[in-house]
Protein backbone atom coordinates (compact mmCIF):
# COMPACT_ATOMS: atom_id res chain seq x y z
CA UNK A 1 0.00 0.00 0.00
CA UNK A 2 1.55 3.23 -0.67
CA UNK A 3 1.98 6.62 1.43
CA UNK A 4 -1.30 8.97 0.70
CA UNK A 5 -3.78 5.86 -0.81
CA UNK A 6 -6.76 6.90 0.37
CA UNK A 7 -9.40 4.13 1.99
CA UNK A 8 -12.47 4.25 2.25
CA UNK A 9 -15.44 2.26 5.14
CA UNK A 10 -19.22 2.12 5.13
CA UNK A 11 -20.80 0.49 8.13
CA UNK A 12 -24.70 -0.25 7.67
CA UNK A 13 -25.40 -0.36 11.02
CA UNK A 14 -29.28 -0.90 12.38
CA UNK A 15 -29.60 2.73 14.16
CA UNK A 16 -27.03 4.71 11.93
CA UNK A 17 -25.14 4.34 8.46
CA UNK A 18 -21.65 5.71 8.78
CA UNK A 19 -18.79 6.38 6.32
CA UNK A 20 -14.91 6.33 7.38
CA UNK A 21 -12.51 8.27 4.87
CA UNK A 22 -8.70 7.74 6.13
CA UNK A 23 -5.07 8.30 4.05
CA UNK A 24 -2.76 5.47 4.45
CA UNK A 25 0.53 7.04 5.86
CA UNK A 26 3.17 4.50 6.89
CA UNK A 27 1.18 1.82 8.28
CA UNK A 28 -1.42 4.29 10.21
CA UNK A 29 -4.58 5.73 9.04
CA UNK A 30 -5.63 8.91 9.67
CA UNK A 31 -9.11 10.63 9.24
CA UNK A 32 -9.90 12.52 6.04
CA UNK A 33 -13.41 12.39 6.62
CA UNK A 34 -16.46 10.70 8.63
CA UNK A 35 -20.28 11.18 7.96
CA UNK A 36 -23.03 9.76 9.68
CA UNK A 37 -26.15 9.08 9.12
CA UNK A 38 -29.01 8.28 11.35
CA UNK A 39 -31.42 5.37 9.08
CA UNK A 40 -32.49 3.11 11.94
CA UNK A 41 -33.00 0.41 9.62
CA UNK A 42 -33.47 -1.76 12.73
CA UNK A 43 -36.91 -0.84 13.45
CA UNK A 44 -37.49 -1.84 9.95
CA UNK A 45 -38.12 -5.12 10.21
CA UNK A 46 -41.92 -6.28 9.70
CA UNK A 47 -43.41 -9.16 11.55
CA UNK A 48 -41.76 -11.72 9.29
CA UNK A 49 -38.17 -9.77 9.51
CA UNK A 50 -39.07 -8.54 5.78
CA UNK A 51 -37.53 -4.39 5.57
CA UNK A 52 -40.25 -2.45 4.87
CA UNK A 53 -40.01 -0.35 1.53
CA UNK A 54 -39.97 2.58 3.78
CA UNK A 55 -36.42 1.20 6.11
CA UNK A 56 -35.13 0.29 2.26
CA UNK A 57 -35.72 3.12 0.68
CA UNK A 58 -34.03 4.96 4.31
CA UNK A 59 -31.21 2.78 3.57
CA UNK A 60 -30.51 3.30 -0.44
CA UNK A 61 -31.09 7.69 0.17
CA UNK A 62 -28.29 7.45 2.95
CA UNK A 63 -25.71 4.96 0.61
CA UNK A 64 -26.68 7.39 -2.67
CA UNK A 65 -24.81 10.15 -0.99
CA UNK A 66 -22.33 8.24 0.12
CA UNK A 67 -22.01 7.00 -3.37
CA UNK A 68 -21.13 10.22 -4.26
CA UNK A 69 -18.41 11.00 -1.86
CA UNK A 70 -16.61 7.82 -2.68
CA UNK A 71 -17.13 8.60 -6.85
CA UNK A 72 -13.55 7.62 -8.22
CA UNK A 73 -12.34 5.34 -5.60
CA UNK A 74 -11.39 2.03 -7.15
CA UNK A 75 -12.69 -0.94 -5.51
CA UNK A 76 -9.63 -2.00 -3.73
CA UNK A 77 -9.79 0.96 -1.68
CA UNK A 78 -13.42 0.84 -0.85
CA UNK A 79 -15.37 -2.13 1.89
CA UNK A 80 -18.74 -1.79 2.90
CA UNK A 81 -19.77 -4.05 6.01
CA UNK A 82 -23.74 -4.66 6.92
CA UNK A 83 -24.47 -6.18 10.76
CA UNK A 84 -27.15 -7.79 12.56
CA UNK A 85 -30.42 -5.87 10.85
CA UNK A 86 -28.96 -6.95 7.48
CA UNK A 87 -28.89 -10.85 9.02
CA UNK A 88 -31.81 -10.94 10.04
CA UNK A 89 -34.08 -9.63 7.26
CA UNK A 90 -35.62 -12.46 4.72
CA UNK A 91 -35.37 -10.02 2.08
CA UNK A 92 -31.91 -8.90 2.59
CA UNK A 93 -31.01 -9.42 -1.14
CA UNK A 94 -33.57 -7.35 -2.30
CA UNK A 95 -32.05 -4.19 -0.12
CA UNK A 96 -28.21 -5.63 -1.28
CA UNK A 97 -29.04 -6.03 -4.80
CA UNK A 98 -30.04 -2.00 -5.38
CA UNK A 99 -27.55 -0.71 -2.44
CA UNK A 100 -24.70 -2.12 -4.37
CA UNK A 101 -26.02 -0.12 -7.93
CA UNK A 102 -26.41 2.91 -5.87
CA UNK A 103 -23.38 2.82 -3.41
CA UNK A 104 -21.11 1.27 -6.34
CA UNK A 105 -19.27 -1.07 -4.34
CA UNK A 106 -20.11 -4.34 -3.09
CA UNK A 107 -21.93 -4.76 0.59
CA UNK A 108 -20.60 -7.40 2.80
CA UNK A 109 -23.29 -9.41 5.38
CA UNK A 110 -20.69 -10.17 8.23
CA UNK A 111 -20.94 -12.47 11.07
CA UNK A 112 -21.58 -11.32 14.74
CA UNK A 113 -18.13 -13.14 15.26
CA UNK A 114 -16.46 -11.20 12.33
CA UNK A 115 -18.32 -7.99 13.24
CA UNK A 116 -16.69 -8.84 16.84
CA UNK A 117 -13.49 -9.19 15.57
CA UNK A 118 -13.62 -6.15 13.00
CA UNK A 119 -14.81 -4.01 16.22
CA UNK A 120 -12.25 -4.95 18.54
CA UNK A 121 -9.53 -4.29 15.76
CA UNK A 122 -10.54 -0.68 15.12
CA UNK A 123 -10.47 -0.53 18.80
CA UNK A 124 -6.84 -1.54 19.67
CA UNK A 125 -5.76 0.18 16.56
CA UNK A 126 -6.76 3.91 18.19
CA UNK A 127 -5.19 2.85 21.73
CA UNK A 128 -1.64 3.33 22.72
CA UNK A 129 -0.07 -0.47 22.56
CA UNK A 130 -0.52 -2.06 25.61
CA UNK A 131 -0.44 -5.64 26.90
CA UNK A 132 -3.07 -5.36 29.63
CA UNK A 133 -6.14 -8.00 28.73
CA UNK A 134 -8.97 -5.74 27.35
CA UNK A 135 -12.60 -6.02 27.27
CA UNK A 136 -14.52 -4.64 24.41
CA UNK A 137 -18.05 -4.09 24.16
CA UNK A 138 -20.23 -2.28 21.75
CA UNK A 139 -23.88 -2.04 21.93
CA UNK A 140 -25.14 -1.54 18.43
CA UNK A 141 -29.03 -1.20 17.65
CA UNK A 142 -29.68 -4.93 17.46
CA UNK A 143 -26.82 -6.67 18.56
CA UNK A 144 -24.07 -6.47 21.23
CA UNK A 145 -20.60 -7.79 20.31
CA UNK A 146 -18.17 -8.63 23.09
CA UNK A 147 -14.57 -9.61 22.89
CA UNK A 148 -11.76 -10.48 25.40
CA UNK A 149 -8.11 -9.90 23.61
CA UNK A 150 -4.62 -8.96 24.26
CA UNK A 151 -2.36 -6.83 21.95
CA UNK A 152 -3.75 -7.06 17.98
CA UNK A 153 -5.24 -10.55 19.23
CA UNK A 154 -8.53 -11.13 19.47
CA UNK A 155 -9.11 -14.15 21.77
CA UNK A 156 -13.16 -14.73 22.83
CA UNK A 157 -15.60 -12.62 20.76
CA UNK A 158 -19.37 -12.98 20.77
CA UNK A 159 -22.21 -11.39 19.37
CA UNK A 160 -25.20 -11.25 21.17
CA UNK A 161 -28.88 -10.11 19.74
CA UNK A 162 -29.95 -7.33 22.35
CA UNK A 163 -29.81 -4.00 21.65
CA UNK A 164 -30.22 -0.11 21.79
CA UNK A 165 -33.05 -0.01 18.67
CA UNK A 166 -34.65 -3.22 19.60
CA UNK A 167 -34.85 -2.97 23.05
CA UNK A 168 -36.67 0.58 23.14
CA UNK A 169 -39.09 -0.40 20.75
CA UNK A 170 -39.96 -3.68 23.00
CA UNK A 171 -39.51 -2.53 25.89
CA UNK A 172 -39.76 1.92 25.68
CA UNK A 173 -42.33 1.79 22.31
CA UNK A 174 -44.09 4.97 23.01
CA UNK A 175 -40.35 6.34 24.22
CA UNK A 176 -42.05 6.57 28.00
CA UNK A 177 -39.78 5.57 30.86
CA UNK A 178 -40.58 4.17 34.39
CA UNK A 179 -38.98 2.23 37.06
CA UNK A 180 -40.97 -0.92 35.89
CA UNK A 181 -39.94 -0.75 32.32
CA UNK A 182 -36.14 -0.19 33.08
CA UNK A 183 -36.36 -3.40 35.09
CA UNK A 184 -38.51 -5.45 32.59
CA UNK A 185 -35.61 -4.30 29.79
CA UNK A 186 -32.82 -4.86 32.03
CA UNK A 187 -34.04 -8.44 33.33
CA UNK A 188 -34.71 -9.33 29.48
CA UNK A 189 -31.02 -8.15 28.64
CA UNK A 190 -29.30 -10.46 31.50
CA UNK A 191 -31.45 -13.64 30.43
CA UNK A 192 -30.00 -13.13 26.96
CA UNK A 193 -26.59 -12.02 28.18
CA UNK A 194 -26.13 -14.08 30.65
CA UNK A 195 -24.22 -16.73 28.85
CA UNK A 196 -21.51 -14.32 28.54
CA UNK A 197 -20.65 -14.26 32.19
CA UNK A 198 -18.36 -17.30 32.58
CA UNK A 199 -16.61 -16.07 29.32
CA UNK A 200 -15.88 -12.28 30.15
CA UNK A 201 -16.09 -12.32 33.97
CA UNK A 202 -14.43 -10.45 35.87
CA UNK A 203 -10.50 -11.34 36.19
CA UNK A 204 -10.56 -12.14 33.15
CA UNK A 205 -9.48 -8.42 31.95
CA UNK A 206 -7.39 -5.76 33.48
CA UNK A 207 -9.13 -3.08 31.38
CA UNK A 208 -13.20 -2.24 29.63
CA UNK A 209 -13.89 -0.52 26.95
CA UNK A 210 -16.95 0.74 25.33
CA UNK A 211 -17.18 0.98 21.69
CA UNK A 212 -19.27 3.50 19.46
CA UNK A 213 -23.31 3.94 19.79
CA UNK A 214 -24.92 3.64 23.32
CA UNK A 215 -21.17 3.46 25.18
CA UNK A 216 -20.27 6.72 23.53
CA UNK A 217 -23.73 8.85 24.04
CA UNK A 218 -24.23 8.01 26.97
CA UNK A 219 -20.16 8.58 28.05
CA UNK A 220 -20.91 12.53 25.74
CA UNK A 221 -23.96 13.00 28.44
CA UNK A 222 -21.59 12.31 31.48
CA UNK A 223 -18.56 14.85 30.03
CA UNK A 224 -20.97 17.35 29.60
CA UNK A 225 -22.50 17.03 33.09
CA UNK A 226 -19.10 17.28 34.74
CA UNK A 227 -18.55 13.65 34.99
CA UNK A 228 -14.50 12.13 33.99
CA UNK A 229 -14.73 12.74 30.57
CA UNK A 230 -14.64 9.37 28.58
CA UNK A 231 -15.55 7.39 31.05
CA UNK A 232 -18.92 5.66 31.79
CA UNK A 233 -19.42 4.41 35.59
CA UNK A 234 -21.72 2.69 37.88
CA UNK A 235 -22.22 6.00 39.68
CA UNK A 236 -23.01 7.76 36.44
CA UNK A 237 -24.94 5.44 34.79
CA UNK A 238 -27.70 5.50 38.00
CA UNK A 239 -27.12 9.32 37.49
CA UNK A 240 -28.15 8.84 33.78
CA UNK A 241 -31.08 6.54 34.56
CA UNK A 242 -32.62 8.93 37.23
CA UNK A 243 -32.57 11.81 34.43
CA UNK A 244 -34.53 9.99 32.32
CA UNK A 245 -36.93 8.74 34.97
CA UNK A 246 -37.13 12.57 35.96
CA UNK A 247 -38.17 13.28 32.39
CA UNK A 248 -40.77 10.57 32.30
CA UNK A 249 -40.55 10.40 28.55
CA UNK A 250 -37.88 10.82 25.07
CA UNK A 251 -39.99 13.58 24.10
CA UNK A 252 -39.49 16.05 27.43
CA UNK A 253 -35.74 14.60 28.01
CA UNK A 254 -33.41 17.61 27.84
CA UNK A 255 -29.39 16.73 28.86
CA UNK A 256 -26.27 18.56 27.43
CA UNK A 257 -24.41 16.03 25.35
CA UNK A 258 -27.19 13.88 23.88
CA UNK A 259 -27.69 14.27 20.30
CA UNK A 260 -31.21 14.55 18.66
CA UNK A 261 -31.12 11.01 17.12
CA UNK A 262 -30.08 9.15 20.51
CA UNK A 263 -33.17 10.15 22.33
CA UNK A 264 -35.42 7.31 20.85
CA UNK A 265 -33.35 4.39 21.56
CA UNK A 266 -31.55 5.53 24.81
CA UNK A 267 -33.58 4.06 27.45
CA UNK A 268 -33.17 0.24 25.45
CA UNK A 269 -29.38 1.27 25.74
CA UNK A 270 -28.91 2.23 28.95
CA UNK A 271 -30.93 -1.10 30.39
CA UNK A 272 -28.09 -2.95 28.16
CA UNK A 273 -25.26 -1.38 29.55
CA UNK A 274 -26.70 -1.42 32.87
CA UNK A 275 -27.00 -5.24 32.44
CA UNK A 276 -23.76 -5.89 30.88
CA UNK A 277 -21.89 -3.50 33.95
CA UNK A 278 -24.03 -5.69 36.38
CA UNK A 279 -22.83 -9.26 34.95
CA UNK A 280 -19.63 -8.57 34.54
CA UNK A 281 -18.76 -6.66 37.85
CA UNK A 282 -18.10 -4.02 35.80
CA UNK A 283 -16.95 -0.61 37.82
CA UNK A 284 -15.89 1.70 34.85
CA UNK A 285 -15.60 1.75 31.35
CA UNK A 286 -13.89 4.05 28.74
CA UNK A 287 -15.40 5.36 25.84
CA UNK A 288 -12.83 4.01 23.08
CA UNK A 289 -12.68 6.18 19.52
CA UNK A 290 -12.40 3.21 17.21
CA UNK A 291 -14.86 1.41 16.48
CA UNK A 292 -15.93 -1.53 13.60
CA UNK A 293 -15.03 1.04 10.47
CA UNK A 294 -11.66 1.73 11.60
CA UNK A 295 -11.49 -2.18 12.13
CA UNK A 296 -12.72 -2.27 8.41
CA UNK A 297 -9.88 -0.19 7.31
CA UNK A 298 -7.13 -2.19 8.86
CA UNK A 299 -8.41 -5.23 7.73
CA UNK A 300 -8.49 -3.71 3.83
CA UNK A 301 -4.75 -3.07 4.45
CA UNK A 302 -4.29 -7.01 5.52
CA UNK A 303 -6.48 -7.73 2.65
CA UNK A 304 -4.07 -6.75 0.40
CA UNK A 305 -1.66 -9.34 0.94
CA UNK A 306 -1.45 -13.33 0.82
CA UNK A 307 0.86 -13.06 4.01
CA UNK A 308 -1.48 -10.74 6.39
CA UNK A 309 -4.65 -11.50 5.08
CA UNK A 310 -6.39 -13.60 7.91
CA UNK A 311 -8.36 -15.34 5.58
CA UNK A 312 -6.07 -17.23 4.14
CA UNK A 313 -4.98 -18.68 8.27
CA UNK A 314 -8.43 -18.95 8.16
CA UNK A 315 -8.69 -21.92 5.16
CA UNK A 316 -5.21 -22.95 6.99
CA UNK A 317 -7.01 -23.69 9.99
CA UNK A 318 -9.87 -25.32 8.76
CA UNK A 319 -8.31 -27.76 6.39
CA UNK A 320 -5.89 -28.85 9.73
CA UNK A 321 -9.23 -29.31 11.23
CA UNK A 322 -10.72 -31.21 9.30
CA UNK A 323 -7.53 -33.35 8.35
CA UNK A 324 -8.00 -32.69 4.27
CA UNK A 325 -4.89 -34.29 2.17
CA UNK A 326 -2.52 -31.69 2.37
CA UNK A 327 -0.78 -32.54 -0.44
CA UNK A 328 -3.48 -32.84 -2.84
CA UNK A 329 -4.78 -29.44 -1.51
CA UNK A 330 -1.69 -27.73 -2.73
CA UNK A 331 -1.59 -29.70 -5.83
CA UNK A 332 -5.02 -29.09 -6.73
CA UNK A 333 -4.30 -24.94 -5.98
CA UNK A 334 -1.64 -24.78 -8.14
CA UNK A 335 -3.29 -26.66 -11.33
CA UNK A 336 -6.27 -24.42 -11.06
CA UNK A 337 -4.09 -21.28 -10.55
CA UNK A 338 -2.16 -22.01 -13.80
CA UNK A 339 -5.36 -22.90 -15.58
CA UNK A 340 -6.69 -19.47 -14.30
CA UNK A 341 -3.71 -17.21 -15.98
CA UNK A 342 -4.16 -19.12 -19.26
CA UNK A 343 -8.10 -18.25 -18.96
CA UNK A 344 -7.51 -14.75 -17.69
CA UNK A 345 -4.55 -14.02 -19.74
CA UNK A 346 -4.13 -10.11 -20.11
CA UNK A 347 -6.17 -9.32 -16.68
CA UNK A 348 -4.48 -6.47 -14.63
CA UNK A 349 -1.86 -8.29 -12.47
CA UNK A 350 -3.30 -7.08 -8.70
CA UNK A 351 -6.79 -8.08 -10.27
CA UNK A 352 -5.69 -11.80 -11.21
CA UNK A 353 -3.82 -12.12 -7.99
CA UNK A 354 -6.78 -11.28 -5.55
CA UNK A 355 -9.11 -13.96 -7.64
CA UNK A 356 -6.67 -16.41 -7.95
CA UNK A 357 -6.55 -16.46 -3.91
CA UNK A 358 -9.81 -17.34 -3.86
CA UNK A 359 -9.62 -20.12 -6.31
CA UNK A 360 -6.91 -21.19 -4.57
CA UNK A 361 -8.66 -21.16 -1.40
CA UNK A 362 -11.82 -23.14 -2.74
CA UNK A 363 -9.10 -25.94 -4.07
CA UNK A 364 -7.54 -25.82 -0.46
CA UNK A 365 -10.49 -26.80 1.10
CA UNK A 366 -12.79 -29.19 -1.74
CA UNK A 367 -11.75 -32.41 0.59
CA UNK A 368 -13.26 -31.23 3.88
CA UNK A 369 -16.05 -33.18 3.72
CA UNK A 370 -14.33 -36.06 2.85
CA UNK A 371 -14.04 -37.34 6.71
CA UNK A 372 -17.79 -37.34 7.16
CA UNK A 373 -18.50 -38.81 4.04
CA UNK A 374 -16.13 -40.73 0.89
CA UNK A 375 -18.96 -39.92 -1.79
CA UNK A 376 -20.83 -36.53 -0.89
CA UNK A 377 -18.06 -35.04 0.41
CA UNK A 378 -18.46 -32.06 -1.79
CA UNK A 379 -21.70 -31.49 -0.26
CA UNK A 380 -20.79 -32.00 3.46
CA UNK A 381 -18.04 -29.59 2.72
CA UNK A 382 -20.09 -26.98 1.39
CA UNK A 383 -22.48 -27.14 4.31
CA UNK A 384 -19.12 -27.04 6.49
CA UNK A 385 -18.57 -23.64 4.72
CA UNK A 386 -22.17 -22.11 4.92
CA UNK A 387 -21.74 -23.05 8.69
CA UNK A 388 -18.21 -22.57 10.12
CA UNK A 389 -16.47 -19.76 12.17
CA UNK A 390 -14.46 -18.49 9.51
CA UNK A 391 -12.84 -15.07 10.74
CA UNK A 392 -12.04 -12.92 8.20
CA UNK A 393 -14.60 -13.52 6.03
CA UNK A 394 -17.83 -11.93 5.00
CA UNK A 395 -21.02 -14.44 4.91
CA UNK A 396 -21.25 -13.83 1.18
CA UNK A 397 -17.93 -14.61 0.67
CA UNK A 398 -18.25 -18.13 2.47
CA UNK A 399 -21.09 -19.02 0.49
CA UNK A 400 -19.39 -18.83 -2.55
CA UNK A 401 -16.49 -20.82 -1.96
CA UNK A 402 -19.25 -23.24 -0.60
CA UNK A 403 -20.30 -23.02 -4.23
CA UNK A 404 -17.06 -24.31 -5.30
CA UNK A 405 -16.58 -26.77 -3.09
CA UNK A 406 -20.01 -28.10 -4.11
CA UNK A 407 -19.89 -27.51 -7.70
CA UNK A 408 -16.22 -29.13 -8.37
CA UNK A 409 -17.25 -32.73 -8.99
CA UNK A 410 -20.38 -34.15 -10.31
CA UNK A 411 -23.47 -32.37 -12.14
CA UNK A 412 -23.36 -28.74 -12.68
CA UNK A 413 -27.13 -28.30 -12.68
CA UNK A 414 -27.26 -29.01 -8.80
CA UNK A 415 -25.30 -25.37 -8.17
CA UNK A 416 -27.90 -22.49 -7.34
CA UNK A 417 -25.64 -20.51 -8.72
CA UNK A 418 -25.60 -17.23 -11.05
CA UNK A 419 -24.14 -19.12 -14.54
CA UNK A 420 -24.25 -15.36 -15.51
CA UNK A 421 -21.25 -14.83 -13.07
CA UNK A 422 -18.57 -14.60 -16.08
CA UNK A 423 -15.75 -14.92 -12.98
CA UNK A 424 -17.54 -17.62 -11.15
CA UNK A 425 -17.72 -19.52 -13.87
CA UNK A 426 -14.51 -19.30 -14.79
CA UNK A 427 -13.01 -19.93 -11.44
CA UNK A 428 -15.49 -23.27 -11.23
CA UNK A 429 -14.23 -24.44 -14.09
CA UNK A 430 -10.52 -24.31 -13.49
CA UNK A 431 -11.14 -26.26 -10.01
CA UNK A 432 -12.93 -29.00 -12.01
CA UNK A 433 -10.36 -29.30 -14.15
CA UNK A 434 -7.94 -28.66 -11.98
CA UNK A 435 -9.57 -31.96 -9.55
CA UNK A 436 -9.63 -33.92 -12.94
CA UNK A 437 -6.12 -33.63 -13.92
CA UNK A 438 -4.89 -34.36 -10.62
CA UNK A 439 -7.15 -36.97 -9.96
CA UNK A 440 -4.03 -39.90 -9.64
CA UNK A 441 -2.91 -37.21 -6.65
CA UNK A 442 0.29 -36.59 -8.24
CA UNK A 443 1.51 -33.57 -10.10
CA UNK A 444 0.07 -33.45 -13.42
CA UNK A 445 1.90 -33.72 -16.98
CA UNK A 446 0.38 -29.72 -18.39
CA UNK A 447 3.30 -29.57 -20.92
CA UNK A 448 1.33 -28.39 -24.10
CA UNK A 449 -2.00 -27.99 -22.26
CA UNK A 450 -3.71 -24.40 -23.00
CA UNK A 451 -6.91 -23.18 -21.63
CA UNK A 452 -8.77 -20.34 -23.54
CA UNK A 453 -11.58 -18.51 -22.30
CA UNK A 454 -14.27 -16.83 -25.34
CA UNK A 455 -13.83 -13.54 -25.86
CA UNK A 456 -17.11 -11.52 -23.84
CA UNK A 457 -20.47 -12.24 -24.59
CA UNK A 458 -19.14 -15.49 -26.06
CA UNK A 459 -19.42 -18.41 -23.48
CA UNK A 460 -16.88 -21.09 -24.47
CA UNK A 461 -13.57 -22.00 -23.31
CA UNK A 462 -11.36 -24.39 -25.42
CA UNK A 463 -8.47 -26.26 -23.82
CA UNK A 464 -5.75 -27.42 -26.32
CA UNK A 465 -3.95 -30.65 -25.57
CA UNK A 466 -0.68 -31.96 -27.34
CA UNK A 467 -0.92 -34.64 -29.97
CA UNK A 468 -0.15 -37.60 -28.17
CA UNK A 469 -1.29 -36.77 -24.22
CA UNK A 470 -4.41 -38.43 -24.49
CA UNK A 471 -2.88 -41.85 -25.50
CA UNK A 472 -0.82 -40.84 -22.74
CA UNK A 473 -3.09 -40.62 -19.93
CA UNK A 474 -6.11 -42.00 -21.51
CA UNK A 475 -8.45 -41.88 -17.59
CA UNK A 476 -7.80 -37.79 -17.47
CA UNK A 477 -8.67 -37.90 -20.83
CA UNK A 478 -11.60 -39.64 -20.38
CA UNK A 479 -12.39 -37.47 -17.43
CA UNK A 480 -12.03 -34.83 -19.32
CA UNK A 481 -14.60 -35.54 -21.94
CA UNK A 482 -17.08 -36.39 -19.64
CA UNK A 483 -16.41 -32.80 -18.50
CA UNK A 484 -16.89 -31.52 -21.84
CA UNK A 485 -20.56 -33.45 -21.59
CA UNK A 486 -21.09 -31.36 -17.95
CA UNK A 487 -20.71 -28.16 -19.41
CA UNK A 488 -23.63 -29.24 -22.23
CA UNK A 489 -26.05 -28.88 -19.52
CA UNK A 490 -24.90 -25.01 -18.92
CA UNK A 491 -25.42 -21.83 -20.67
CA UNK A 492 -21.23 -22.33 -21.42
CA UNK A 493 -19.66 -24.62 -23.40
CA UNK A 494 -16.11 -26.89 -23.35
CA UNK A 495 -14.07 -27.74 -26.12
CA UNK A 496 -11.60 -30.24 -25.72
CA UNK A 497 -9.33 -30.46 -28.38
CA UNK A 498 -6.39 -33.39 -29.11
CA UNK A 499 -8.64 -35.93 -27.11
Amino acid sequence: MQNGTLLAAVDLGSNSFRLEIGRFDHGQIHRIEYLKETVRQGNGLDLERNLTPDAMQRGWDCLARFGERLAGFKKAQVRAVATQTLREACNRDIFLAQAYEILGFPIDVISGREEARLIYQGVVHMLPQSDERRLVVDIGGRSTEMILGQGLDARTMESYQVGSVAWSMKYFPEGQFSPRAFDLATIAAKAVLDEAVNAYRSGTWDAAYGSSGTIGAVSDVLTAAGWSPFLVTREGLDWLMDRLLKAQSASRLKLDGMKEDRRAVIGGGISVLRAVFELLGIEQMQAAQGALRHGVLYDLLDRERDLTDLRSTTVQRLTRKFNADAAQAQRVSKVARQLFLMARAGMPSAESEHLQRKLAWAAQLHEIGSQISHSDYHRHGAYILDHADAPGFALPELHRLSLLVLGHRGKLRKLEADFEDRIFVQQLLCLRLAVILCHARRDPDLKGLQLEAGAVPARLFVLNCRPGWAEAFPQSAYLLQEEVLAWQKTPWALIASGL
